[in-house]
């Protein structure tokens, strides 16, 4: 693996002085041109960065891949272009000067005086402008919607020690060295590892971020940790093929994710958690929630959430067109692109693949009695980042509500009636939450009176019976029935234990 050297931090120096954050760049483009961009197009953007700021230079060099003059490229990048070019972040050619690898301003939700402008360094964007954008085996990928979901979805307790599983370009591994007295990052390609390390030292953690190489656990082998954060390559395919590093594991189907829910236990410390951004095969006769709780072990918590559901052929053309192989129209690809199109149908259709969901599993080391289990089907927008929400559930699921407990109704938490106008009572009630999962539940008189009086002052036990003789209900099975519902709500949420 190649040695760091001071590299990094002299290109920090040159990116700060040029004012290359998100923040500027957002500003430079503007928000057609940065929406453009977010569409792999470059034309708007390179219209709007014309003036030779060294701002300037380095959006078209490294965001838009344009070639710049090489008498701008040593304004923006003060004796550093050969430097990055023997490195391989750039070539140079007559005159010229274009980027071999991205560099990217990030924005994590610290605030700059916190250190939440970061840089992350990692293999070009392919198909700007609809260019051919064929990667090659080892290509590392960068800031992309997964890693940004699963950043929004890990909880950012201060902790000892995390494990970033898989780290690709590193940039979960950055999110962890602000939370985490040390850092390991593990992955099988070399070329991820040798980015992540310059990716830490180009944001000052390199001292907190170890990298390791290998597949899966076996870097960390009786080692444990506080929190495990990882996406690992879950794309579920045949395993035959090339194989692209960044998302096929070589294991068929989902199994690497299921090897991952099955191991990671042994590697927490109690009270300590791993997140997992995945896919999972839905299978024929198979609840995909039952498929899943056959992995989970008697040991920890699990939270597991299916945000998405693909069918098989919307699925295999979405990585066809990840890896470059859909072709235009008349292409000569196409005959090619039909025949893994055929092979990986074919291959889902023999294993009984009926969809791919996609979505969050949690599991959480709380050291209770009797595994607390969740998983929930929720497709709907949810507040961002959840990681707060998550870490609410791995209390409330634990907490012990019984006839003493004083219970607080949340203040994001409101009632929807439903009904025909001008009736006399509602057809439906329906609490909603307005942040985190943004659940919503229909409830009947009862538990809507029981939630509206909740305000910590009387005990559980004590509102139901005065809900009771309010609704001349038997107060014994008005406690017997709707205890266990109180319970319920305060692990989905909607109460909290004072």
């Amino acid at each position: 693996m190649r040695e760091i050297s001071d590299l990094p931090h002299r290109l920090r120096e040159a990116l700060v002085a040029a004012h290359f954050t998100y923040d500027e760049v957002a500003e430079v483009l503007g928000p057609l041109a940065h929406a453009a961009l977010g569409r792999n197009e470059t034309t708007p953007g390179l219209r709007r960065t014309r003036g030779g700021s060294p701002l300037e230079t380095l959006v078209r060099l490294f965001l838009l891949q344009a070639p710049v003059s090489l008498e701008a490229a040593e304004a923006a990048l003060p004796r550093l272009v050969d430097r990055l070019a023997v490195e391989g972040l750039l070539e140079q050619s007559v005159g010229e000067v274009a980027a071999r690898m991205d560099v990217r301003p990030y924005a994590t939700d610290a605030g700059a005086e916190e250190g939440g402008n970061l840089w992350v360094v990692s293999d070009l964007t392919p198909g700007l402008d609809g260019a051919p954008q064929r990667v090659g085996s080892d290509y590392v990928l960068g800031i992309s919607p997964a890693s940004t979901s699963l950043a929004q979805l890990t909880i950012r307790d201060r902790v000892s020690r995390s494990l970033d599983l898989g780290t690709g370009c590193g940039v979960q591994a950055l999110h962890l060295a602000a939370h985490s007295s040390q850092v390991v990052a593990t992955d099988v390609n070399e070329r991820a590892l040798w980015i992540t390390r310059f990716n830490a030292a180009l944001n000052w953690v390199g001292h907190q971020v170890e990298v390791r190489e290998g597949s899966f656990f076996e870097p960390v082998h009786g080692e444990t940790f506080d929190l495990i954060a990882t996406n690992p390559p879950f794309v579920i395919s045949p395993a035959t093929g090339e194989r692209l590093v960044y998302r096929d594991s070589g294991l068929p189907g989902d199994r690497v994710v299921e090897d991952i829910v099955r191991a990671a236990p042994d590697l927490l410390n109690p009270g300590g958690w791993c997140q997992i951004l995945a896919n999972w095969a839905i299978t024929r006769g198979t609840a995909w929630d039952e498929r899943i709780e056959s992995w989970l072990g008697e040991d920890t918590d699990a939270f597991v959430v299916q945000r998405e559901i693909l069918d098989p052929a919307a699925y295999v053309e979405l990585w066809l067109k990840d890896s470059g192989h859909h072709p235009a129209t008349g292409s000569e690809h196409a005959d090619d692109y039909r025949s893994r199109y055929d092979t990986w149908l074919s291959w889902m259709e023999e294993q009984g693949v009926e969809g791919v969901g996609f979505g969050w599993i949690n599991l959480h080391k709380s050291g209770g009695q009797d595994p607390r289990r969740e998983l929930l089907e929720w497709p709907y927008d949810v507040e961002q980042p959840i990681a707060p929400a998550i870490a609410a559930w791995g209390s409330a699921v634990r907490a012990e509500v019984g006839p003493d407990s004083r219970l607080l109704l949340p203040a994001d938490v409101q009632q929807e009636t439903v009904g025909v106008p001008g009736a006399e009572d509602p057809t439906a009630v329906v609490l909603r939450q307005q942040r985190g999962l943004r659940r919503a539940r229909q409830v009947d008189t009862v538990t809507a009176a029981l939630v509206g009086a909740c305000d910590g002052e009387l005990a559980l036990g004590r509102l139901l019976d005065a809900i009771s003789e309010l609704l001349d209900l038997d107060a014994a099975s008005t406690r017997a029935t709707y205890e266990p519902i109180a319970q319920e709500l305060v692990a989905e949420g909607f109460l909290t234990t004072t």
